[in-house]
C-alpha cells in the first residue's frame, strides 16, 4: 500500500510563514501530479496548489505570489512554502498524489491525513 504523511502545520501570526511537507512511501513505481488542498471551517475542500512530475505548477488565485509548491522526486516529497499568511488561510491542509504502483501497473489517487494550519490576526 501507499501512505502519504504530512508535517509542518501549526499556529502562526498573520504575516508569518510555514512550510508543509508530504512524503509518500510504500510500493511506488512513480508519482504523477502532486497537490495541496485545504478545508477551512464550514467550507468545502479546495485546491491550493498542484505540481506535475515535470514541475509545472498551478495555484489558486487566493495564494498566488504568497505560496510556492515544489517537489523532490528522489524523496517522493512535495512541499508547500507559505509566506505572508492571512487568517483566511486557516484550514486543514491535505496533500494528494497520483501514484503508479507496481505489477500490475495501476494509477491511484492517495491522500494524506491532513495537517492543521492556524493563522492568528
Amino acid at each position: 500500500q501507499v501512505q502519504l504523511v504530512e508535517s509542518g502545520g501549526g499556529l502562526v501570526q498573520a504575516g508569518g510563514s510555514l512550510r508543509l511537507s508530504c512524503t509518500a512511501s510504500g510500493r511506488i513505481f512513480s508519482i504523477n501530479d502532486m497537490g495541496w488542498y485545504r478545508q477551512g471551517p464550514g467550507k468545502q475542500r479546495e485546491l491550493v496548489a498542484a505540481i506535475t512530475s515535470g514541475s509545472v505548477t498551478n495555484y489558486a488565485d487566493s495564494v498566488k505570489g504568497r505560496f510556492t509548491i515544489s517537489r523532490d522526486n528522489g524523496k517522493n516529497t512535495v512541499y508547500l512554502q507559505m509566506n505572508s499568511l492571512k487568517p483566511e488561510d486557516t484550514a486543514v491542509y491535505y496533500c494528494d498524489a497520483g501514484v503508479v504502483t507496481g505489477i500490475p501497473v495501476k494509477l491511484s489517487a492517495y491522500w494524506g491525513q491532513g495537517t492543521q494550519v492556524a493563522v492568528s490576526s
